[in-house]
């Protein structure tokens, strides 16, 4: 059974940091790409960063760029979001997700439960 688990959110105040860890279990993952996604109160899910577990390539949203970093350590099976300078705005329940490279769908097959994050002003 594949599982994704988020832990490490939590409460922070404004330009503090929190390191998000996502554990990956129950299949290979190198041909898949890692991603962190986030949804605010009221607002859809959007993308954040991801990063290609075979190759470590990473691409973020505009927003986070200089701020967030993700990573991954494939003897742990663990990818990690690095956020710092956080803002109120940050505040999100924020999800990995693994999306398979070779599908062309672009669809994620597999989604963690979320860990929330709340950014204090």
């Amino acid at each position: 059974q594949v599982q994704l688990v988020e832990s490490g959110g939590g409460l922070v105040q404004t330009g503090g940091s929190l390191n998000l860890s996502c554990a990956a279990s129950g299949r290979t993952f190198s041909s898949y790409a890692m991603s962190w996604f986030r949804q605010a109160p009221g607002k859809e899910r959007v993308f954040v960063a991801d990063i290609t577990w075979s190759g470590g390539k990473s691409q973020y949203v505009d927003s986070v760029k200089g701020r967030f970093t993700i990573s991954r350590d494939t003897t742990k099976n663990t990818v990690y979001l690095q956020m710092n300078s956080l803002k109120p705005e940050d505040t999100a329940v924020y999800y990995c997700a693994a999306k398979y490279l070779y599908s062309g769908s672009g669809r994620y097959d597999y989604w963690g439960q979320g860990t929330q994050v709340t950014v204090s002003s």
